[in-house]
């Protein structure tokens, strides 16, 4: 699995290579999503796992750097509060066997088989874990009832009423549990911007100042809240979720309905900070992406400091970077218009009308600017106005992007994912856009650009299954793209033009030779030769190119990701570039007839008088075709295996094998015999030889001429590399010649 791509799709390689815009999640993508519990802060005091427990240093973490206070006497029972809930607001399953899917995990230095945790979301697993190591044990399900290993080694029970499951629009889940004292307790957690707001209650402000410190420094955060039911509030909760449930139709809407009203009038308890490692080599990636042009937008549901500290250590944005803030807080002291339009001022003021390419060439002179957008406020762009259209703040919007390095949009919902991407996608520059994600949550997203990649994570197959790609890692997209879709593009459009160039040098013959047989439909080449010059004479060299061709090193193309620019913009299928291969090819076409046809100006052609007839000049003709586009594309092969030289060289030895054998017997099944010793004939004949070899020359000319002017003057980076490494593999060879004429010398 590991290294591999799957290709899902296969007519989709055709856009890889005209990538513009990246656009892609944070969590399972960017970072391992490999959750690691690291605190929590329960009314202002932390508690970070074999360390710090209940205000009190465990041995061990003797010089550790904590913040800390004791909780005090009255402290202790929100403590025990805070983790019980994080034991009960969950849906993480218990494994007692000693194997997860084959692998032995759990085990105790006895041998005995301890629980494993295992949950969709592996935040649930580290905030479980973490506080078992804190001294909470959730240990089963069991018959409704979830239950819990205390400090004391007592195990409490809580029968488990509702289950208020998590989605990405709410941001937050509740259970509603019944202790054995018959209280009733509905425990919330979920992302900050969805817990304060429904908070009555609690410590808001030392929670809130933890919550902003562990997000600054990339940790993931999740704030608890609860509230305590009484017996008729219970039971009206009950009533509402079943009369949503037994909806027949807007269901979803009334369980989100019914899930508002419940959730309101909450008691805040604390929060807790996951961490997230990032990925291998994503830093790396990113960057390479914005040397080869590439935009790319980071789309994330996480907080906002979460986030940007994470696109800070991937690179996305630098230190110098300019950060422009599109968010909530700053559209709550000014209006959403003048937020555009001082931004717009701000963007346009340093870089004017400049493009993509020249903004994205990481130029020293350039400010290098960063934008932060929140969902709620995309909710207020993307928002028609009164006048019932939202194409103003739209375009303002669109012309700040474009001119920034990089974006990141947090706070996101699923849908709000796809919509950007459909926004950037149906711009007037109609960009290829390319989504990668690890989730079902990106899955619309993935489905709305025009490249979808899913990346086969830790939170199932829907990406992947989606995805027209799938591959295991995000550092894989690098040489996905920079590798493979630039070999994939210079191979499709050579073999699209070549085509056109071959068969314009096979046909336009044949049109010009009706001018000289009075119009009469004689074919120029023989039946065979119509049959098998597109099927055997010239197919496998073209086939083989477009398999294999590497015009410049893998690893060089990895090294140095601003080649990609080189074939930016559909540049080598452009109307400029298929003109010239259609004049080149109806230049050779008429080198080959008219060469031929005053070569055939004296009938007397061979040393015994005899004439050549119609057969024999379509013979020549055809000889000089297959081996001019042929060579043609020997000459634009830069590299060359043992298979290039067998299948080039071979489909000429094979016509020529062929053309002896069809023309050297005489063919039973045949009703004709017409090309009876003429292919013998006309070898036979000195100025023939003479003919063929000048008009390939001739025919070749224009090409190398062309070739040799534009890499002298205009050449591309890939060129660049061509020659240079081809001066590197000449100066050893030189200095070895050079040391062993000098020691012949001195001898």
């Amino acid at each position: 699995m590991f290294g591999r791509v799957t290709l899902i799709k296969m007519n989709l390689f055709t856009t890889t290579k005209q990538i513009e815009y990246v656009f892609t999640d944070k969590t399972g993508t960017l970072t391992e999503n490999n959750m690691e519990f690291i605190e929590c802060c329960v009314d202002g005091h932390v508690y970070v796992p074999d360390a710090i427990c209940n205000g009190q240093i465990l041995t061990g973490t003797v010089g550790m750097d904590m913040i800390d206070s004791s909780p005090g006497a009255g402290g202790k029972e929100r403590e025990e509060l805070f983790f019980r809930a994080l034991c009960l607001c969950h849906t993480v399953q218990v494994k007692e066997e000693e194997s997860v899917d084959g692998i032995k995990k759990g085990l105790q230095p006895c041998g005995k088989s301890s629980s494993v945790y295992i949950s969709s979301s592996p935040d649930e697993v580290a905030l479980v874990e973490g506080m078992k190591r804190l001294g909470f044990t959730y240990l089963r399900l069991k018959d409704n009832h979830m239950e819990i290993l205390n400090r004391d080694d007592d195990i409490e029970r809580f029968e488990l009423m509702e289950v208020l499951s998590f989605d990405s629009v709410r941001r937050r889940m509740s259970v509603i549990v019944k202790s054995s004292t018959g209280e009733y307790y509905l425990f919330c957690k979920g992302a900050d911007s969805s817990i304060f707001p429904r908070v009555i209650k609690g410590k808001v402000d030392q929670v809130r100042a933890r919550v902003e410190h562990n997000a600054v420094e990339g940790l993931r955060t999740l704030c608890v809240a609860y509230k305590t039911l009484a017996q008729d509030e219970y039971e009206s909760v009950c009533k509402q979720i079943n009369t949503a449930k037994l909806a027949l139709q807007d269901r979803d809407k009334k369980l989100a309905e019914a899930f508002d009203v419940i959730e309101r009038d909450l008691i805040l308890l604390g929060a807790t900070a996951v961490e997230d490692r990032l990925q291998d080599k994503a830093a790396d990636t990113i960057e390479s992406l914005h040397k080869a042009g590439m935009k790319v937008w980071v789309l994330t549901g996480d907080k906002m400091e979460t986030a940007a500290a994470t696109c800070y250590a991937c690179k996305l944005f630098h230190r110098n970077t300019q950060i422009l803030e599109l968010t909530t807080k700053r559209t709550e002291e000014q209006s959403l218009h003048d937020v555009l339009f001082d931004l717009s001022k701000t963007v346009l003021r340093h870089c004017g009308s400049l493009t993509r390419d020249t903004v994205s060439g990481l130029s020293h002179d350039v400010p290098d600017y960063g934008l932060i957008i929140d969902g709620a406020t995309l909710s207020s762009v993307m928002k028609p106005t009164e006048e019932g259209s939202s194409g103003n703040y739209k375009e303002i919007f669109l012309e700040i992007c474009r001119n920034c390095s990089a974006v990141l949009c947090c706070r996101m919902a699923p849908l709000q994912k796809a919509q950007i991407v459909k926004m950037i996608k149906t711009s007037k520059e109609h960009p290829i856009t390319l989504a990668i994600g690890d989730g079902a949550n990106d899955v619309s997203m993935i489905l709305e650009a025009h490249v979808g990649i899913g990346i086969m994570g830790k939170e199932g197959r829907q990406a992947a299954r989606n995805s027209d790609y799938a591959i295991p890692k995000f550092k894989h997209l690098k040489k996905m793209l920079l590798v493979h879709g630039h070999y994939y593009y210079i191979r499709i459009s050579e073999l699209v033009q070549y085509f056109f160039y071959k068969n314009v040098c096979f046909i336009f013959p044949q049109f010009l030779y009706q001018f000289f047989c009075g119009f009469s439909q004689q074919p120029l080449y023989d039946t065979a030769y119509l049959t098998l010059y597109n099927i055997s004479f010239t197919s496998l060299p073209i086939l083989l190119y477009s398999l294999i061709e590497q015009h410049v090193n893998m690893d060089i193309l990895k090294r140095d990701p601003s080649l990609y620019r080189d074939i930016a913009k559909n540049s080598l299928l452009r109307w400029r570039i298929f003109i010239y291969w259609t004049l080149l090819g109806v230049f050779d076409a008429v080198v080959f007839f008219f060469g031929a046809y005053f070569l055939f100006d004296n009938t007397t052609f061979t040393s015994n008088g005899q004439m050549f007839g119609n057969w024999t000049f379509g013979t020549l003709v055809f000889t000089v075709l297959v081996f001019t586009v042929t060579l043609k594309l020997a000459l634009d092969t830069q590299y060359w295996t043992w298979i290039n030289h067998f299948v080039i060289w071979g489909s000429l030895l094979f016509y020529v094998i062929f053309s002896l054998l069809w023309g050297g017997i005489i063919w039973p099944f045949l009703n004709y015999q017409r090309m009876y010793y003429v292919f013998m004939q006309m070898l036979s004949s000195g100025p023939a030889w003479l003919g063929i070899i000048l008009l390939i020359t001739i025919s070749l000319i224009p090409d190398m001429l062309k070739k040799v002017i534009c890499r002298q003057l205009w050449p591309t980076s890939a060129e660049r590399i061509q020659a240079k490494r081809q001066c590197l593999s000449v100066e050893p060879s030189t200095i070895f010649m050079l040391s062993q004429t000098s020691s012949r010398i001195s001898f």
